[in-house]
């Protein structure tokens, strides 16, 4: 057997970061073991920065690529949404260039997995011939309880066209979109098609969302009139919005909370101690820099370390980010206070993890990828201009 051994000036092989250690894979990458340098013998690769496992990017749009650079910043989250729904009618060739130009760039810069939502099959075929593994969230939009059948049946069909061309490699299920997008109805089906599987939905991503379940008004009715739906159709129910929706699900799932902006920590709690007493598994998913570019907004990080919260790293999509690249998604998250504020390496292992381990166990793909354990194929990625905060990735193998 051949073997491949890399070094660099750490080390990170999924938990910790490391001085002074070797990588050694065989000739596809596999892993064969982490050593010190002076057992590694010769024929060592050294690479200046950080090498890690490959990222895990557990919330993306890979299907909304041809809207790069569409919708400006800053427009805050309705009319981000509004812009999301009048600009999705391109030609399918401009579509389907942008989703292998996006696909490419997560591969080259060190993405291994990726928690893509899915509204349509327009990623399918690009995804079948990819590198990257794929779990595929077929997200569900449905405004009333009329519809729900009706609207549950067609997202069925585009879930049979991802399994047809993407299973068993890859995982797919379906997913509600968001508690202002979903009726009781479709909650209560969601729910039983979906035991025991890792779906996902956007939680408190504007106050707007608390504000519908509080009262029925608020700034989501401008959203709903380009449906023609002239008023709330969901329940007041006087709380906020997770504490509205997530009592519909019962049945073993795993439920990727993406976004997250703006979530209390009395819900927090409420949520966890939900998940803990119904058999439900919580992973808080942030996409620090959609979050920048939609609504100029930090998710409560803190409020979720605090609480124990399973968190890892999405991109979101091209229309609400300057990049797919996870490596920026770090470099946000280590600028801001809470991480700015404690020494370097702590914060960098922290995010790291959440980026690869943290993202592997939460995708169930940990057998894989994360970290650089004995028997795994996770990518090896380099991570570069560390120390001028201008993180740059690319993939090593």
């Amino acid at each position: 057997m051949s073997f491949r051994k890399f070094t660099a000036d750490y080390l990170f092989n999924g938990y910790e970061l490391l001085e002074g250690a070797v990588l050694i894979t065989d000739s596809k990458g596999r892993v064969q073991d982490v050593v010190d340098k002076q057992d590694a013998g010769e024929d060592v690769q050294l690479f200046r920065g950080v090498l890690s496992p490959g990222f895990i990017n557990c919330h993306c749009h890979l299907e909304l690529s041809h809207l790069k650079n569409i919708i400006p910043p800053h427009t805050g989250l309705i009319e981000f949404l509004v812009s999301v729904v009048q600009k999705r009618g391109f030609d399918q060739e401009i579509v389907q260039e942008a989703i292998r130009s996006a696909e490419q760039e997560m591969y080259n810069n060190g993405t291994v997995a990726v928690g893509d939502i899915c509204n349509t099959a327009d990623a399918v075929i690009s995804k079948s011939r990819s590198r990257i593994y794929w779990n595929s969230f077929i997200e569900v939009l449905s405004f009333t309880d009329e519809q729900a059948v009706d609207r549950m049946d067609h997202y069925k069909n585009v879930l049979t066209q991802h399994v047809q061309l993407l299973s068993p490699n890859h995982q797919n299920s379906l997913t509600p979109h968001a508690p202002y997008t979903i009726s009781s109805k479709t909650f209560q089906l969601i729910n039983e098609a979906t035991k025991g599987q890792i779906i996902s939905i956007h939680n408190q991503e504007h106050p707007a969302e608390d504000e519908l379940y509080k009262t029925g008004a608020g700034d989501y009715l401008k959203l709903f009139r380009i449906f023609d739906i002239d008023r709330s159709p969901f329940p007041v129910t006087g709380k906020s919005s997770i504490r509205s929706y997530l009592p519909y699900f019962n049945n073993g799932q795993t439920i990727f909370l993406i976004h997250n902006t703006y979530m209390p920590e009395e819900d927090i709690v409420f949520a966890n101690e939900y998940a803990n007493s119904n058999g439900l598994t919580l992973v808080y998913c942030l996409c620090i820099n959609a979050n920048r570019y939609i609504e100029n907004k930090t998710p409560p990080v803190e409020l979720l370390l605090n609480n124990n919260c399973h968190i890892v790293l999405g991109t979101d999509s091209y229309s609400s980010n300057w990049q797919l690249n996870i490596a920026k998604e770090i470099e946000t998250m280590l600028g801001i206070p809470y991480f700015s504020n404690m020494p370097f390496n702590q914060a960098f292992t922290t995010v790291l993890k959440w980026s690869t381990i943290d993202g592997a166990r939460a995708l169930q793909v940990a057998d894989l990828f994360g970290s650089f354990d004995k028997g795994k194929l996770p990518g090896i990625v380099l991570i570069e201009n560390i120390e001028e905060k201008n993180l740059m990735s690319k993939r090593i193998l």
